[in-house]
């Protein structure tokens, strides 16, 4: 390691000691950049830390969840992890978390997706996980096009990274089909059986990713993932290397049997989770079998999974004076729609705090709330009752309105729990926030009340 390499090091571990010692602060990405100040080729030279090599996970949603459970399945196979669990998932977030001095088996990193040209080409690692693509961030990442292009040249970085991708999704698929025509090896997961789940308004992709043809489905999962194929035969839903098949999938959890040739001889293994969601099947399909890559079997996996509580404001669950209340991330229209079909699958009367502000993490342009399928809350009685608030509250109010729902407007959870408070305390509270207005809304919580996992 070079002496500007060491001075890098030792002042982001320094930083990292200040702020988590002395003054109590998260450190998850500022030790990062102060070492990349110094040095911008800091992480190559950690990367060299680990052992067996690194896992990236990599996408528009999911990202988070996917990458903790995964790290906690290789740490509890008994090989020492590095992971970026608080999500900071560019390169100063991934070199904050290499700098701790000890060497490592695994590093295990989230990485934003545009992002992954500069940590690629540093860690080098053996697996990268692209779990879906979806619109997301307009101002900052473009259209999906842009991204593709860029997790593209990542891999080409990166040629001994194999990627493993989901491919019930064109859009991961067309990233995948361009990333093999350069010699990456192309692993895949997916679901192998038909949900009969309704398909959502504006899907994300249409058209085939070779000759732009109009897709045609067997089936879909949720937004534009499922068993696609081009009507010229130019491009489909491969054949699956990984399986989710059983599928059970509510509010209160999910079950499925992972299966395929991508886990060698092993029998299907059924999994099960206390977090619900379709999407939550591609997760931790997709957790699996990077961890089984890595040499996790079944039995770790679950007992993992049996132990583990969704962080960071994903699907949390608070008690505040009686009441139930679910806070989780919903940040662009896939994820929104996904929240909207799992607040649905809770037949209880109940209300919904809808938030989402425009700050610069958000993206200033939220045009995108029109692609929302909101029309499905509108209800002829007083089973839901929907409120809105942050920054662009009234502006989410209109849409409400063109959707046939009269919300109201709260300034944070507290005055949303009045708002609802005339109800009767059976009735839980959906809280669903974009970025930037989803650790004010935890904090407050926490205040509030008490976490029930």
């Amino acid at each position: 390691m070079s002496l500007r390499t060491s001075c890098a090091v030792g002042l982001g571990r320094l930083t990292s000691w200040g702020l988590r010692r002395v003054l109590h602060r998260n450190a998850s990405q500022l030790p990062g950049r102060v070492a990349l100040g110094i040095d911008p080729h800091a992480l190559y030279e950690l990367a060299g830390k680990v052992g067996h090599g690194s896992i990236v996970v990599c996408g528009t949603n999911g990202k988070t969840t996917t990458n903790n459970v995964l790290a906690s399945a290789v740490e509890a196979s008994g090989a020492r992890v590095l992971c970026n669990r608080a999500g900071a998932n560019m390169a100063p977030g991934v070199t904050a978390a290499m700098l701790p001095g000890r060497s490592a088996d695994w590093a295990v990193m989230e990485a934003d997706e545009l992002s992954t040209v500069h940590i690629l080409p540093a860690l080098r690692p053996r697996y990268l996980v692209l779990l879906n693509l979806f619109r997301d961030q307009l101002d900052r990442a473009g259209e999906i096009d842009h991204v593709q292009d860029m997790i593209v040249q990542a891999l080409a970085s990166s040629p001994e990274t194999t990627l493993l991708a989901c491919g019930d999704d064109p859009l991961s698929m067309g990233v995948a089909y361009r990333a093999a025509a350069a010699g990456t090896k192309v692993l895949t997961f997916g679901i192998g059986e038909d949900l009969g789940l309704p398909a959502d308004r504006v899907p994300e992709a249409r058209f085939c990713q070779v000759c732009g043809a109009e897709l045609s489905y067997e089936y879909r999962s949720y937004a534009q993932l499922g068993a696609f194929r081009c009507p010229n035969g130019d491009f489909e839903r491969p054949a699956l290397d990984f399986v989710a098949t059983g599928v059970s999938a509510d509010r209160t959890g999910v079950a499925f049997t992972a299966g395929g040739l991508g886990f060698g001889d092993k029998a299907g293994v059924r999994l099960t989770a206390g977090f619900g969601g379709v999407y939550m099947v591609y997760n931790l399909l997709a957790a699996y079998a990077a961890a089984s890559l890595a040499g996790v079997d079944g039995p770790t996996f679950q007992h993992v999974l049996d132990g583990y509580h969704p962080e960071n404001g994903r699907l949390q669950h608070f008690d505040v004076d009686g009441r139930e209340v679910v806070l989780n991330l919903a940040k662009n229209p896939t994820g929104f729609n996904q929240n909207i079909a799992l607040l649905l699958a809770d037949d209880r009367p109940k209300a919904a705090y809808l938030v989402i502000n425009d700050d610069f993490n958000d993206g200033k342009d939220i045009s995108w709330i029109w692609d929302v399928d909101f029309e499905r809350l509108a209800a002829p009685d007083d089973r839901l009752r929907v409120i809105a608030g942050g920054h662009r509250a009234n502006d989410l109010q209109v849409r409400l309105k063109y959707a046939g729902i009269d919300a109201d407007i709260a300034t944070d959870v507290a005055d949303a729990l009045r708002q609802v408070g005339d109800l009767d305390t059976a009735r839980p509270l959906y809280v669903l926030t974009n970025y930037s207005a989803l650790w004010p809304a935890k904090a407050e919580l926490e205040r509030m009340g008490e976490r029930h996992d």
